[in-house]
């Protein structure tokens, strides 16, 4: 869990971009990020791109196009925070399909925007997390499912049973020196190649000719 000092030490390292019409309300959060010691850029309105560097976008949702909004972010997956002046339906739809980290309300006021920013990135850095292991299980998966189609194979072109076949395929690896993925996704390929070609397998015609 993330002790205090390193909640403030977070913030701090947050580079950030507030997109939000230059008024009083701009001033206050500008003003307020920068004094907690964050890199801070503002912009009106909401430009074509997003500078490559940021990490965190304070975005003023009243006249943005949220479409826009969306399609920019997809690439760098910034932390966001939502700002709104009126909970209307139109503000929560697009707070939902921002998938906005934070939220907070107008007029701004320094209380609150400190929470709503330590929040955002806390969950920002969770999601990333989450993805990252749904990627790695994702991963584990595709090889556990390319091995065994490389033991099928050489079931199949060999005629060996299910453990001598792993086996045969972990001892390669092994040899080689390379995971075994790598080695089953060659078995794989020769085997479909094979197919492709209209070619008997060995295995298929030894079991024949034993069945005759």
């Amino acid at each position: 869990m993330a002790g205090p000092n390193r909640i403030i030490q977070d913030l701090r390292r947050a580079r950030v971009l507030v997109v939000h019409p230059r008024d009083e309300d701009g001033d206050v959060l500008v003003s307020h990020l920068r004094r907690l010691g964050c890199e801070v850029r503002a912009i009106w309105p909401l430009p074509a791109s997003l500078p490559p560097d940021i990490d965190t976008l304070f975005l003023h949702i009243e006249d943005t196009s949220v479409e826009h909004a969306v399609q920019i972010s997809e690439a760098q997956q910034p932390a966001i925070i939502a700002i709104l002046t009126y909970e209307s339906p139109t503000a929560l739809q697009a707070i939902i399909d921002l998938d906005a980290h934070g939220v907070i309300s107008k007029p701004l006021r320094p209380l609150g925007i400190l929470t709503q920013f330590a929040l955002a990135r806390y969950r920002h850095s969770y999601e990333k997390r989450l993805v990252g292991k749904v990627q790695k299980l994702e991963e584990t998966l595709k090889r556990r499912r390319l091995v065994e189609k490389a033991v099928a194979a050489l079931r199949a072109m060999n005629g060996l049973d299910e453990d001598t076949a792993y086996k045969l395929l972990r001892d390669q690896a092994t040899a080689k020196r390379v995971p075994m993925a790598q080695v089953a996704e060659s078995i794989v390929a020769a085997h479909d190649t094979m197919r492709s070609f209209g070619l008997s397998l060995p295995g298929s015609t030894a079991q024949k000719t034993t069945e005759t």
